[in-house]
C-alpha cells in the first residue's frame, strides 16, 4: 500500500469516522445515505448482503432492520463474527447458494461487490458490470416481490444496457452516488424498488402455420 495512499485515507473525514464508529468500513456512510433517500429497508425485513466483507453493510443493515430482522453476508473471504448477521462463506454464481440461503424470501439484495482492479478500465467497467449481471439473477431467485435491490457498478458505456435490462422488473430503478465515495470514483449505485418477481416468462412463439403434408388426416 503506497504512502500517498495511506496518508489520503487519514485526511478522510468518512474513514476516520467509520474508524471512530467501529463500523469497518468508509462504505457504510454509502448505505446508510443510500437508505435515508430510498425506502430500502423496513424494521424486520430479511437482507441478503453480497460480497459483504469486511461488513460495513451489515453491520448497517442489522441496525437498520432492528432485532425482528435478519441479516444474511455472503462472501468468499473471512468476515469477522457479529452480533445479528448469519456469515455464508460462498461466491455469487455458484449454483448452490441459492439452496444454502434457505427457503424464505428476502426483502432487500445489496451487492457492493468490485472486481479484482486490473488497472485498464474498460475491462474494470465490465466486470463490474458482469457482477451486477450476477448479482441481479440471484435476487430474482431469492428477493420477494415488492422487495428492494441495491448493486455499486462502475460507471461506462455498458451502464445503459445494464439499466436497461434491470429496469422492467423494478417499480423504480434509480442511479445515485453517495457522497461518502470519493470524488475521483467511478462508481455509482443502482438502486431497485418494487420488485416485480421472479424471472421473465419466456416469449411465447406461435405454432407454425399448417403444411400441406400436416393437413393430411393421420390415416392415410
Amino acid at each position: 500500500m503506497g504512502r500517498r495512499f495511506v496518508d489520503q485515507r487519514r485526511r478522510d473525514r468518512y474513514y476516520r469516522a467509520a474508524q471512530r464508529e467501529g463500523l469497518r468500513s468508509r462504505a457504510a456512510f454509502k448505505l446508510a445515505h443510500l437508505a435515508g433517500r430510498f425506502p430500502i429497508f423496513a424494521v424486520g425485513d430479511r437482507v441478503l448482503d453480497l460480497g459483504a466483507a469486511p461488513g460495513g453493510w451489515s453491520i448497517v443493515a442489522r441496525d437498520l432492520v432492528g432485532p425482528r430482522g435478519s441479516v444474511v453476508a455472503v462472501d468468499p473471504r473471512r468476515i469477522e463474527p457479529v452480533e445479528g448477521i448469519h456469515v455464508v462463506h460462498g461466491r455469487v454464481g455458484d449454483l448452490n447458494l441459492p439452496a444454502r440461503l434457505g427457503p424464505a424470501r428476502f426483502d432487500a439484495v445489496l451487492s457492493d461487490m468490485s472486481p479484482s482492479i486490473s488497472g485498464a478500465y474498460a475491462t474494470d467497467h465490465a466486470r463490474s458490470v458482469d457482477l451486477v449481471r450476477g448479482a441481479f439473477a440471484l435476487a430474482q431467485e431469492v428477493l420477494r416481490p415488492g422487495g428492494s435491490f441495491v448493486a455499486k457498478v462502475f460507471a461506462g458505456d455498458l451502464v445503459d444496457d445494464l439499466v436497461a435490462q434491470l429496469a422492467p422488473s423494478f417499480a423504480r430503478l434509480a442511479r445515485t452516488k453517495p457522497p461518502a465515495s470519493r470524488a475521483g470514483s467511478s462508481e455509482i449505485y443502482l438502486v431497485g424498488l418494487g420488485f416485480r418477481g421472479g424471472r421473465p416468462a419466456p416469449v411465447a412463439t406461435p405454432d407454425p402455420p399448417a403444411t400441406a403434408m400436416s393437413r393430411v388426416p393421420s390415416h392415410i
